[in-house]
């Protein structure tokens, strides 16, 4: 299986356009680095047998944090001793990653059926707000509490460790930073919501969830799955660069999540539980 950073752009062939005032329009064919997208396939694994849960588009890095996150965002895994290994390999071309348990742990055939037609989409379409906050006990519990300043200063933050992005610009990237604004995981990929998964998957397999004092920066919109996973997660303020969606809006408020977006420069609009953003440094 390829891995890294070099399976993460693929080389394509590009014509280049150009129109300078005053002459005709040039072109010539020039290379160009995008982001790679592939399917990756997420199995469980107990006693030597193997089930497909989801079939989900990805940039090919951390795929093993990808998985877990996955799967302990959507309440398959509820804790870290559930998983004795987590291997990946290619088979007959395609990507896999089977995460070994140490008991059979079951998926419902409607959720599998979500996961397999709608995977890039998290949730969507399951019984949202009401089901999830009973599902996984109520609203986040957290004392954190943040500057408006420091919360404007996370798009930049984040920005810095996006490597790939700065190679393609074509990726989304997430970031969970620590009381003194360190980066304690930090992940880009083509979707979204798997770049919130891949930094939610490396604090579970270390054994450090819930995030009840970091926060989740994301580099575009915030929509209802990447609020879901935060609230899985136990992360108290998520940030977005861009817009939220009205149902993240919904589930901010309903799970107990500071929600800012449009964080950009000096300026971010809270939508939720702005309790948390205080004056000052």
């Amino acid at each position: 299986m390829r891995s890294g950073e070099l399976a993460s752009v693929t080389t394509v062939d590009s014509v280049k356009w150009s129109v300078p005032d005053g002459r005709g329009p040039l072109s010539y064919p020039a290379p160009e680095t995008v982001v790679t997208e592939e399917p990756l396939e997420i199995r469980l694994v107990c006693a030597g047998r193997a089930e497909t849960v989801s079939v989900t588009m990805r940039t090919p890095t951390d795929d093993e944090s990808l998985a877990a996150g996955f799967l302990f965002a959507e309440g398959v895994l509820s804790d870290r001793a559930e998983v004795d290994r987590i291997e990946s390999h290619a088979a007959n071309g395609d990507q896999i990653v089977d995460v070994h348990t140490r008991r059979p742990v079951t998926v419902d055939a409607g959720a599998r059926r979500q996961f397999l037609t709608n995977s890039s989409c998290g949730v969507c379409g399951r019984a949202l707000v009401k089901g999830i906050y009973a599902e996984r006990g109520g609203p986040v519990k957290s004392d954190l509490v943040v500057s408006a300043r420091r919360l404007a200063a996370l798009p930049e933050a984040l920005r810095a460790h996006q490597r790939l992005f700065e190679r393609t610009g074509g990726l989304h990237a997430a970031g969970l930073f620590d009381a003194d604004d360190r980066a304690v995981a930090v992940a880009e990929d083509i979707g979204r919501h798997n770049a919130v998964d891949k930094v939610v998957g490396r604090l579970f397999l270390d054994g450090r969830l819930p995030a009840s004092g970091l926060l989740l920066q994301v580099s575009g919109r915030v929509s209802f799955e990447i609020v879901q996973k935060a609230h899985a997660a136990g992360v108290p303020v998520v940030a977005a660069v861009s817009a939220p969606s009205s149902l993240a809006v919904t589930a901010a408020d309903r799970f107990g999540i500071t929600l800012a977006a449009f964080v950009r420069g000096d300026r971010l609009s809270l939508y939720a539980h702005p309790e948390r953003v205080r004056d000052g440094p």
